[in-house]
């Protein structure tokens, strides 16, 4: 296979990993038809069908998941190989791809980009804002360099450095501010508002009120914190959010916040990424940056 490639890896990684020609195509800033040209290309080379083409998505033959799998540990080392050039220049520059949960990165990020654009000129920042498993998808896969989550992933690929705790608060219709704060097992008797499945804060909140996985039957949800703070200021229910949300997503709506009793309800959010990684020392650096904005 002397004419393979990485042109034809990239593109075929992709198109495994997302199952579809027209999202691959975009994601690879390239045309539907030029991307089938060059899967063509890749099989030809390869010997053998790696694509099942199907109407509305495609599937890996088996000798496609084998070397989508190759081509996963491929990317990644070459990655890494830049990596450890960017490092060899003796500064923290290049792109750097960080991938932050939906209810961290409106509040962290604007901060974080602004001081690291003060203080590391040479970085371009390239974020991502993704639930849990997406990020930790491609930080293992190699598509991120680093992801800001809720702590423990638990992915023994992946090195965790706790950034901060913090506490998640009671958002209730403004004309409740004068109740007193309800402990976790009255919250289960109340109309709770929650994020939809995927994101982890739901699953922590759920959690708290020792709801388990099970939802409440008049569980209401919402696709984003300021979706949820809003529908309780028009008297629909009552919330949890992070800290973190508090001054931007109270700003505007006809809510009361009230802090619950011990033990309160904390999360500990957290950076990631990949144990080979050349760029160890350098991460830890940003570590320090985040802890430093977060205050």
């Amino acid at each position: 296979m002397k004419n393979l490639t990485m042109k034809h890896l990239r593109y075929f990684e992709t198109l495994a990993r997302v199952g579809h020609f027209g999202r691959a195509a975009d994601e690879c800033a390239i045309s539907q038809p030029a991307l089938s040209v060059q899967m063509k290309e890749l099989e030809a080379l390869f010997g053998a069908p790696l694509i099942e083409r199907g109407p509305r998505q495609i599937r890996l033959t088996g000798h496609g998941e084998m070397l989508a799998e190759r081509a996963r540990e491929i990317l990644r080392s070459v990655e890494e190989i830049g990596e450890m050039s960017r490092r060899a220049q003796g500064s923290f520059s290049g792109r750097l791809r960080i991938g932050v949960i939906p209810t961290i990165a409106p509040y962290l990020l604007p901060k974080l980009i602004g001081e690291l654009t003060s203080n590391m000129p040479h970085l371009d920042i390239w974020p991502r804002e993704s639930v849990t498993q997406s990020l930790l998808a491609d930080l293992v896969g190699g598509q991120l360099d680093v992801a800001v989550v809720a702590l423990p992933v638990s992915e023994p690929l992946l090195h965790e450095e706790p950034l901060f705790d913090e506490e998640f608060v009671l958002v209730r219709p403004l004309a409740e501010a004068n109740l007193p704060a309800p402990p976790p097992e009255d919250l289960r008797e109340m109309r709770l508002l929650l994020l939809e499945e995927g994101h982890c804060f739901r699953d922590q909140a759920l959690s708290f009120c020792n709801l388990g996985s099970k939802p409440p039957r008049d569980l209401m949800e919402g696709s984003s914190l300021s979706t949820l703070v809003q529908m309780v200021g028009a008297g629909i229910g009552v919330t949890l959010i992070p800290e973190m949300a508090l001054d931007i997503e109270t700003r505007s709506a006809e809510v009361s916040v009230q802090r619950l009793p011990a033990p309160r309800p904390t999360r500990t959010v957290g950076m990631v990424w990949r144990r080979s990684t050349p760029l160890n020392a350098e991460l830890r650096e940003l570590v320090r940056v985040i802890r430093a904005v977060a205050v």
